[in-house]
């Protein structure tokens, strides 16, 4: 079983920055598409960011592309979301999430296309 947890959560001011990592264990870190999610308070969780296995090419949602960065490690097992310019409304609880099943890239975006989940790590923005 894969298992994955979720750190770099916390508060910080509009225009700041946070860094969020994903450690995970159990498997061949290199061979998933890892993806990051979020859920908003009181809203559906949403797409942020992806990384797929084919070739590590980047996906990003349109409210975070310009100002979110993912990263992976493989040598560390260990995924990145670097977040700067930070907005009140990039406040939730952020979720890593793995897809082993190696899927085409056109279902990276959908949350059901990934069976292991972090704990989830929360982020505050304050203005």
């Amino acid at each position: 079983q894969v298992q994955l947890v979720e750190s770099g959560g916390g508060t910080v001011q509009a225009g700041g920055s946070l860094r969020l990592s994903c450690a995970a264990s159990g498997g061949t870190f290199g061979t998933y598409t890892m993806g990051w999610f979020r859920q908003p308070p009181g809203k559906e969780r949403e797409f942020v960011a992806a990384v797929s296995w084919r070739g590590g090419l980047t996906y990003y949602a349109d409210s975070v592309r310009g100002r979110f960065t993912l990263s992976r490690d493989n040598a560390k097992n260990t995924l990145y979301l670097q977040m700067k310019s930070l907005k009140p409304e990039d406040t939730a609880v952020y979720h890593c999430a793995a897809d082993t099943t190696r899927s085409p890239d056109w279902g990276i975006r959908r949350e059901n296309e990934y069976a292991y989940w972090g704990q989830g790590t929360q982020v505050t923005v304050s203005s």
